[in-house]
């Protein structure tokens, strides 16, 4: 086997080319855009494919530089703080206390459902769980965590290939499957949002847009912001390591973003461009999918396929179900429940980018839907991750795990 290392630099132009190829095939490839899939899904997905016929084919594998990966996705969910805005959630308010209440019952289930599955199978429980919610709600960094503490607690053998296995397929069939869900639900429903480009707040209603143009000195005030909650988020993760209680270190980043912002609004001290953080929230959410997404290890999952594939199969049809049939009813039947919706199938299997990236793909053809875009990012980038954590807390206290 032979292996070609690429640096840095090439890491990041290659990430760019593909994201371009992405937007490319999207906009030539009629299909693409009618199930809303995003761009940087399509790019790093035949990326990652084109890497797999190379590695199984001709034997060489490519090897990239990810060390900015991680920073970017911690750079997003801090833009993801940046703009929430208090007074937004108290607008949003009951309607996110009722989406965050739909996703409680969703990480209970998943869990009932890879515990299930398991048992079937005769496999050990704590296997449902990293099945279940742990990977699937929590992502990678939250199954690393899992995988290494049960993994050495409980003596279990590739726990960490299968973990990784799972929630890498999770972040593939949530990129893929919430924008047709969304396109079902509007076209089955005759639903119609505003006109793309309008401006509405969180009750829908038109607002003024305030001229907020990005320049070199918003640019620069927002890179120095969202630095000093990466350093600050950095610095609580380690306060907090000792404890015992996991929690991925993003969350950390954007809660210092919430305070951030809101010490803005209410001292008036400084001011902050909304415009630049979405600039830039944009380009760190692209780029972290394109890197996660085109170093997938496909052929891993291939060899880890049978009883991850049916935890995975069952786990994706109750999650298009509980959707469709729980969630956009719940949220009240409308064109913000079926964005709402995509965006819970996107956190719910893999990641909150995966989430806004699909809304954002949604949104962009249909019309914009600002209340979506306050309560998805704050339950599934803040309130479920927390949430998560005590409720596999409490699953590990069962009697059948042994702790």
């Amino acid at each position: 086997m032979r292996t070609i290392e690429f640096d840095l630099i090439s890491t990041l132009l290659i990430s760019i080319a593909v994201l371009f190829l992405g937007r490319f095939l999207v906009a030539r490839v009629p299909l693409l855009s009618r199930l809303n899939i995003p761009a940087p899904v399509v790019g790093g997905g035949l990326m990652a494919i084109l890497l797999a016929v190379v590695d199984g084919v001709l034997h060489v594998r490519l090897g990239f530089n990810l060390g900015l990966r991680d920073v970017l996705l911690l750079m997003f969910f801090t833009t993801v703080g940046l703009a929430a805005d208090a007074r937004m959630l108290v607008k949003g308010g009951p309607r996110l206390a009722i989406f965050l209440g739909i996703s409680v019952v969703l990480i209970v289930v998943q869990n009932l459902i890879g515990i299930s599955a398991v048992r079937a199978m005769d496999m050990h429980p704590v296997v449902g769980l990293l099945g279940g919610s742990i990977t699937l709600v929590g992502g990678h960094g939250t199954g690393a965590a899992y995988a290494g503490r049960l993994g050495e607690t409980m003596n279990l053998q590739g726990v960490m290939e299968l973990t990784m296995a799972c929630a890498t397929a999770g972040l593939v069939i949530g990129a893929v499957a919430g924008g047709p869900v969304a396109e079902y639900l509007l076209r089955r429903h005759k639903l119609e949002g505003p006109a793309p480009g309008a401006d509405a707040d969180a009750d829908g209603t038109p607002d003024e847009v305030e001229d907020d143009p990005v320049s070199s000195q918003s640019l620069l005030t927002t890179l120095f912001i969202i630095l000093l909650c990466l350093a600050g988020g950095r610095l609580l993760v380690g306060l907090v390591a000792g404890t015992g209680f996991i929690l991925p270190d993003f969350v950390f980043s954007l809660l210092l973003g919430v305070v951030i912002r809101n010490a803005s609004t209410a001292t008036g001290l400084f001011r902050m461009s909304d415009n630049t953080v979405d600039v830039v929230g944009n380009v760190a959410l692209s780029m972290f999918l394109v890197m996660a997404l085109m170093t997938m290890r496909l052929l891993d999952l291939v060899n880890l396929a049978g009883p991850l594939l049916l935890i995975l199969a069952a786990q994706t049809i109750i999650m298009v179900i509980y959707a469709t049939q729980v969630t956009f009813r719940v949220m009240g039947r409308s064109y913000d429940a079926a964005i709402m919706s995509a965006g819970q199938i996107g956190f719910g299997m893999s990641s909150t980018a995966c989430a806004l990236a699909i809304m954002k793909s949604v949104t962009d053809r249909h019309g914009p839907s600002p209340l979506a875009f306050l309560i998805v990012p704050m339950v599934g980038a803040f309130f479920i991750d927390i949430t998560n954590a005590f409720i596999i807390q409490a699953y590990l206290a069962l009697p059948m795990f042994g702790f």
